[in-house]
């Protein structure tokens, strides 16, 4: 009996190990992904059909279905309705829905995982067999994608048809989304190598469905002579199918129902529907984009309808997709900036400088070769400086574009589609809007620096333990982040901060890091890797320096050197 019950804890702790690598917001249903586009009941009608009508002929020969189409075509909404119909029907077997903004979803690591413990979850017998495959090989998280696919998946399933089970009545469509989202072209190739590989074999169950932007890993895969050429049915989006008329109907029934909530069912005519499609040129993000901004209940439906028809392209001009979205963006984001702006409290903040700050955070900074993302309330009070909540006011006029998820220290900001992002990230785009990733880091080093020479702290007198200071706990927290991430951010910086830092200098910045820094290496237990980071960083600046301000770029150095030699000596 003892055994029994050691042996079924060792299985629970290997599918609490599979749960650590797999990504639970990449589910099709998955509170991260709430109110995610989908197609309404009568729009995409034939194109959802060719999905649907593909999926569920078992008998056909081509069991890979791979729909390309350009940014804001649709697909993500096909793939979210395709995984609704499929889990009403019972033959979902597993979704995975990348996403380049979200950490846990934009890396190929997770793929494998999440699509195990889904295909466990609706079999027990499966599932003591996956359990089973991660005791025999608990790094099997650490190996080749190829590898995980087989000990995961298809090893599994193999054992329960030697069992005698017939694995073809399991539920079998797999639906994957947004591939290009996915970091690393290489990687991204990887997954298709192993799909077809391993999950496409004769005697698997599986059906799947790839959606993604005409990348170059599936484009090369699909071109005349790719592996997946001829394994691979092609729908692609953009080419085959018009969405005019869908997206005719989406608007006539949305703003229909804004007509209910205000009362007036005249607020809008035909010649403005027929407009915003014509604006859009295929792209259904247009339309719904649109839709967010003009239906926000705080604004008036008319008087934001009025503002959109007069950004949208005239009859005569031919409008192209990115133009019309680009115009857009840049009128959101010009009215949300003077908005903000205009308030009192907010008065000589550069609200662009302040949102890309929050943009990059949402992928990531790469600090000391290590990325880290911050929940945005502790971005916003210890590395921006700002008040507590800012990132609410700031966003309070792109909700159309952004949505703030979570709450307190765990809130996070999310966009609703990778083209904005792609538009804050491309200076053509942009334009006048665009705010490079140095201004950014600039901005950064400066606030700092700022915290470290506003800090009201006797550094003649310092206690012996971090949490000694006395301080707040939330100057604590903020002065601890200045001094670990200032290097990183002044090496990244612009030369725009030279006299910054001469300043800084100058009021002896230095020498209040060098008061705090062995507390806080000590204290904070800082790992070498951060340590040798963090002066690495420091003589990349200084070097960097010694050209522009020569006598500056000496004090640092000499500081460098100490602090060095002192943690060898540690």
């Amino acid at each position: 009996m003892r055994a029994v019950v050691r042996a079924t804890g060792r299985l629970t702790v290997c599918w609490e190990l599979l749960l650590k690598h797999t990504a639970p917001n990449a589910l099709y249903n998955s509170s991260a992904r709430y109110d995610a586009p989908k197609c309404d009941e009568d729009t995409r009608v034939e194109v959802t059909g060719e999905i649907m009508a593909w999926i569920e002929d078992r008998e056909g020969p081509q069991r890979l279905l791979c729909m390309t189409g350009a940014a804001g075509s649709g697909k993500s909404a096909l793939q979210q309705t395709a995984s609704i119909k499929c889990s009403r029907c019972n033959i979902l077997a597993a979704a995975f829905f990348f996403s380049a903004t979200d950490p846990s979803r934009n890396i190929i690591e997770t793929v494998i995982p999440t699509i195990a413990y889904q295909l466990g979850r609706r079999n027990p017998t499966l599932k003591q067999q996956i359990k089973s495959a991660v005791e025999d090989e608990p790094l099997i998280f650490a190996q080749s994608l190829e590898a995980q696919t087989v000990a995961l998946i298809v090893d599994p399933l193999g054992h329960l048809r030697d069992m005698g089970i017939n694995v073809c009545s399991f539920p079998y469509a797999i639906l994957i989304d947004g591939l290009d989202e996915c970091k690393g072209e290489d990687r991204q190739a990887e997954l298709l190598t192993a799909i077809s590989r391993c999950l496409l074999a004769e005697d698997l169950p599986f059906r799947i469905f790839i959606a993604s932007r005409p990348e170059w890993a599936i484009r090369t895969a699909l071109e005349p002579g790719g592996h997946l050429r001829e394994m691979a049915y092609h729908i692609q989006l953009s080419d085959n199918y018009d969405a005019s008329a869908d997206m005719r109907r989406y608007l006539q029934r949305r703003f229909e129902d804004i007509g209910l909530r205000i009362r007036d069912s005249k607020w809008f005519n035909e010649g403005d529907i027929e407009t915003l499609v014509r604006a859009a040129s295929g792209q259904f993000i247009y339309v719904a984009t649109i839709y967010k901004y003009i239906s926000e209940r705080r604004a008036s439906p008319t008087e934001r309808l009025k503002i959109v028809l007069t950004w949208t392209p005239h009859v005569e001009q031919i409008a192209r997709p990115f133009e019309a979205l680009d115009v857009l963006y840049t009128n959101i984001l010009l009215a949300a900036k003077n908005a903000y702006e205009a308030v009192d409290s907010h008065h000589g903040r550069d609200f662009l400088l302040l949102f890309r700050s929050y943009h990059i955070n949402m992928r990531g900074y790469d600090i000391y070769s290590v990325g880290r993302r911050v929940s945005v309330s502790p971005f916003s009070v210890y590395w921006l400086g700002l008040e507590a909540r800012a990132e609410e006011s700031l966003i309070s006029d792109l909700r159309s574009l952004v949505v703030l998820e979570g709450g307190g220290e765990f809130s996070s900001l999310r966009l609703y589609h990778k083209s904005f992002s792609d538009f804050l990230e491309d200076a053509s785009r942009a334009k006048d809007l665009f705010v490079s990733e140095a201004r950014v880091y600039t901005h950064i080093a400066k606030c700092f620096m700022q915290c470290i020479t506003d800090c009201r702290l006797d550094f003649e007198s310092v206690p012996d333990k971090w949490e000694e200071l006395p301080l707040p706990e939330s100057a604590r927290r903020a002065l601890e982040k200045a001094v670990e991430l200032l290097p990183f951010f002044l090496s990244r910086a612009s030369v725009a901060l030279d006299d910054e830092v001469a300043d800084f200098t100058q009021n002896g910045g230095w020498r209040k890091i060098d008061v705090l820094f062995l507390l806080l290496w000590t204290q904070m237990h800082w790992t070498n890797g951060r340590f040798k980071g963090w002066i690495a960083s420091l003589r990349q600046f200084t070097n960097n320096l010694k050209d522009r301000k020569p006598e500056v770029a000496t004090v640092i150095g000499d500081f460098v050197e100490q602090w060095n030699r002192e943690f060898k000596e540690w």
